[in-house]
C-alpha cells in the first residue's frame, strides 16, 4: 500500500496457491463511498475460486483502478482510499506490504485488528504466511522442470502439472506448446464492402469484445483457463483407459426412498450420488490402488490411505471439483449433507482454494443431464475418476424373467501407468455390486 498524503493505495494481495493474477468480478463500492475496516470492497476470481476482498482500512473511496472483467496481477493497484487519520497510523504490516508490493491475505490496522480475505480465515503472523506461500509456489514444479522451462523460455504458470499435488514435471514442460499472439488480420481488397455482417471489434473503453453476426469470441480466464490447462495436461501426460458396467440399482433406489422417510435424513436431500459415493469409498478401501498418484520425479506410485473425494460440479463459471476431506470417515448421512453443501458452495462462487485442492479420487455425475455414460478425463495428480450415468426404468432380466427395473451405467477412466485393467474391473464390479445390494454396505 502506498501513501500519497492521506490517500492510501490498496494492491491485489497474494491469494496463495501460487496464484499470480485474478479477474475483477465486481465492485461493492463506488467513488465517494465511505468504507469501514473489513468491509467487502470487491470480488475477484482466481483460477480456483471467487474471493471477496475486504478493505484493510477505513476511509473514503477516491478512485477505482480496475474495471470489472479486467485481469489484475498480484501487487497491482486496485483502489485508492483517503483515510481520516494521518499516514503514521498505518501499521508496520502495511509498510512491509508496501515494500514487497504483494501483501498477504492478512493485513492489520493501527489498532491491531486484522482484515481477512473471505474464504481464507485468520492465520499466524503475516511474515510466516508469506514465507509459506513462497514455498508453496516454489513446490509447484520440480527443480528439473523449472530449469528446463527457464531454458525454453516457458512460463510455468501456464503449464498444468501432472505430478504430485499438481506439480509441473519435465514431461509437462516438454509437452507445453508456447502460444503465439494472433497475427493482425489483413483486410481483403478484392471484395466489395459488406453491410450485412459487421466484423468483431474490441471495445477499448469497456474491455469487452463485441460479437459479430456469425461469431462470438469469449476471453479465456479464471476457472476456464485453469480447467483448460489441467485437461490438456491430463490428455497429454496420462495414458488413459476406460471400463463400464451396467447394473440393476433397483434395491438402491428403494433404500433411498425408505431412508427419505426416516428422522435421520429429515431436512436432507438424499440423492443417488450420496449412495454411489458411499459404495465408492467402500470399494476404495478394498482396492486402495485406485487412490494413488504417479510421482514422475521419483518414479514411484504413491498410494494414499485417506480419501479426499472430489465431486465434479457444473457452475456458471465452469467446472469445479471441490472435495470432501477424509471422506472415508463419513457415514451416508454425513456424505449426503457434505455433498449438498459442497455443490451449493461451488455454484454460489464461495468455494475456497482449500475446498478445491488435495483431491485423491473424483466422481462425476453426468446422469443429471440425462446422459447414460461418458468418458471423463483423469484429474492430474489422481489415478482414476468414476462416472455415474442416468438412472432410468428399463427392461431387465430379473430372476430369469423380463421386468422393468431401475438401471444405470458406471464408468471409470484410469491412469494405465498405475492401474491395470484387472484392478479397474474389480474395483468397478465391486462398486456396482454394492449398489445392486446396498444392504451389504452395512458390513463395511
Amino acid at each position: 500500500m502506498e501513501d500519497d498524503g492521506h490517500v492510501l493505495e490498496f494492491r491485489l494481495p497474494d491469494l496463495g496457491e501460487g496464484l499470480a493474477e485474478a479477474e475483477v468480478v465486481s465492485w461493492s463500492v463506488a467513488v465517494g463511498d465511505d468504507v469501514e475496516l473489513n468491509q467487502t470492497i470487491a470480488e475477484v476470481e482466481t483460477a480456483k475460486a471467487v474471493v471477496a476482498l475486504p478493505s484493510p482500512f477505513a476511509g473514503r473511496v477516491e478512485e477505482l483502478l480496475a474495471e470489472p472483467g479486467e485481469t489484475v496481477e498480484v501487487g497491482a493497484p486496485l483502489i485508492r482510499v483517503r483515510i481520516a487519520s494521518p499516514p503514521s497510523a498505518v501499521t508496520a504490516v502495511q509498510t512491509e506490504a508496501e515494500a514487497s508490493a504483494s501483501p498477504g491475505p492478512d493485513t492489520a490496522d493501527g489498532n491491531g485488528r486484522r482484515s481477512v480475505l473471505v474464504g481464507y480465515g485468520p492465520e499466524g503472523e503475516a511474515e510466516s504466511r508469506r514465507r509459506r506461500h513462497a514455498q508453496e509456489a516454489r513446490a509447484a514444479a520440480t527443480p528439473a522442470a523449472r530449469k528446463l522451462a527457464k531454458e525454453l523460455g516457458i512460463d510455468l504458470w501456464f503449464v498444468a502439472g501432472s505430478g504430485p499435488n499438481g506439480a509441473v514435471t519435465v514431461d509437462d514442460v516438454r509437452g507445453a506448446v508456447p502460444v503465439s499472439p494472433p497475427r493482425p488480420s489483413v483486410p481483403r481488397t478484392d471484395l466489395a464492402p459488406a453491410t450485412s455482417a459487421v466484423p468483431s471489434v474490441s471495445d477499448q473503453n469497456a474491455g469487452v469484445i463485441r460479437p459479430s453476426v456469425r461469431e462470438e469470441r469469449t476471453p479465456v480466464s479464471g476457472i476456464r483457463k485453469r480447467t483448460a490447462a489441467a485437461m490438456a495436461a491430463s490428455a497429454r501426460t496420462i495414458p488413459q483407459a476406460s471400463a463400464f458396467v451396467t447394473l440393476d440399482c433397483t434395491a438402491s433406489m428403494e433404500l433411498l426412498d425408505h431412508l427419505r422417510t426416516t428422522k435421520s435424513f429429515a431436512g436432507l436431500t438424499l440423492t443417488p450420488l450420496a449412495l454411489v459415493a458411499k459404495a465408492t469409498l467402500a470399494a476404495i478401501a478394498e482396492f486402495p490402488g485406485v487412490n494413488a498418484y504417479w510421482d514422475e520425479a521419483n518414479q514411484q506410485i504413491v498410494t494414499k490411505h485417506y480419501v479426499n473425494l472430489g465431486i465434479a460440479v457444473a457452475t456458471g463459471r465452469g467446472l469445479l471439483v471441490p472435495n470432501l476431506k477424509e471422506a472415508q470417515t463419513l457415514g451416508l448421512r454425513d456424505l449426503c449433507r457434505e455433498i449438498g453443501w459442497l455443490a451449493e458452495t461451488a455454484r454460489s462462487g464461495s468455494a475456497t482454494p482449500a475446498d478445491l485442492r488435495g483431491g485423491t479420487f473424483t466422481i462425476t455425475n453426468v446422469g443429471v443431464f440425462g446422459v447414460e455414460s461418458a468418458v471423463p478425463l483423469v484429474n492430474p495428480g489422481e489415478a482414476a475418476i468414476l462416472c455415474l450415468g442416468s438412472i432410468a426404468r428399463r427392461p431387465w432380466v430379473f430372476r430369469d424373467e423380463l421386468a422393468v427395473r431401475w438401471v444405470t451405467t458406471l464408468g471409470i477412466s484410469f491412469d494405465h501407468r498405475m492401474i491395470d485393467g484387472e484392478l479397474a474391473a474389480r474395483f468397478l464390479a465391486t462398486t456396482a455390486g454394492l449398489l445392486e445390494d446396498p444392504l451389504t454396505l452395512l458390513s463395511r
